[in-house]
């Protein structure tokens, strides 16, 4: 199975060992009528919280990235309100803005309100997350962009027991879904996947259905899950579970012989690695990594068996 999605350059690669908590969200947008890529990140450990922007290269080129870290003490204000700004492609002048004064973060790696971060380039607002959003057309004194940014994918990675659990919306216009991966029975190993507290999914016999995928639905949507536990169960060390829930827009849904929506060959879930099968596009990305008693979870956590 693949490594995870690789977390940003500015932070250390020891952050698996040391409880610190990653929480990332992808974007496309339009830099002077090219693609580029930008990535949110936050994390935590015990002592610290930190944002990175990161954006990369033209057409999402990844040999090229630029990326601008804050840093800041929870109980200290300083850092928590700024900007800087960075050239990209050689004559690009892009400014980041953001205000953590009051933001509310409620136990969470990721602020849930009272919060903006804000990507600016050429006097357009081509990137804003969090909910002050006039606070920060007003500080940044520029103009939303004409062309909407396009959420990509999410991950996040955080510690845990023998159960994960995050916080996911399934498309932009949905509520937030509580999400639980949990692992059960090691003799005779079972998963169960809870949708706000609401078992969807039930897999016995874990060791032989290692690889597969099911339709659910949530809140009337159609949402189709992929998993691939086998570096899970039978590799040692280091390794990584998969899970994909990919919504499944109405036009798109079709149909099989039984009236129910048709599934991928579950043959072919070995290769999503390869991203040769599943269309990425709105998919949230879970990755679990065992890492001897204990395992990381990557829609990206880290759990104890």
């Amino acid at each position: 199975m693949q490594e995870p999605v690789g977390i940003p350059a500015c932070y250390p690669t020891t952050i698996t060992r040391s409880g610190q908590s990653v929480f990332m969200s992808v974007f496309r947008t339009k830099i002077a009528d090219q693609c580029h890529l930008i990535t949110i990140t936050w994390c935590k450990n015990l002592l610290l919280n930190g944002l990175s922007v990161s954006i990369s290269g033209p057409e999402g080129e990844t040999t090229q990235q630029y990326t601008c870290k804050v840093e800041f003490k929870p109980w200290y204000f300083g850092r928590k309100q700024g900007s800087k700004h960075f050239i990209i492609d050689g004559n690009k002048a892009v400014n980041v803005f953001w205000d953590l004064k009051a933001a509310k973060f409620n136990g969470e790696t990721e602020p849930s309100s009272e919060y903006y971060v804000a990507v600016v380039y050429n006097e357009e607002v081509i990137l804003l997350v969090g909910d002050l959003k006039k606070d920060a057309y007003r500080k940044t004194g520029c103009r939303p962009a004409l062309i909407d940014p396009i959420l990509v994918s999410r991950k996040e990675h955080v510690f845990g027991k023998r159960k994960f659990c995050t916080r996911i919306k399934l498309d932009e216009k949905s509520k937030f879904h509580e999400i639980s991966i949990e692992y059960k029975n090691k003799d005779e190993p079972e998963m169960e996947i809870r949708i706000d507290e609401h078992l969807v999914l039930h897999v016995k016999h874990l060791q032989w259905k290692f690889r597969g995928n099911e339709s659910l639905h949530v809140d009337k949507a159609s949402v189709e899950v992929y998993w691939d536990v086998h570096d899970w169960l039978f590799c040692p060390g280091l390794r990584h579970a998969l899970f994909i829930f990919k919504p499944i827009p109405p036009l798109l849904t079709q149909k099989g012989s039984s009236g129910s929506l048709e599934r991928v060959n579950p043959g072919t879930v070995k290769h999503m690695k390869d991203n040769m099968y599943i269309d990425m596009k709105g998919s949230i990305i879970v990755i679990v990594t065992k890492w001897g008693f204990q395992s990381s979870c990557y829609t990206w956590a880290s759990m104890e068996w």
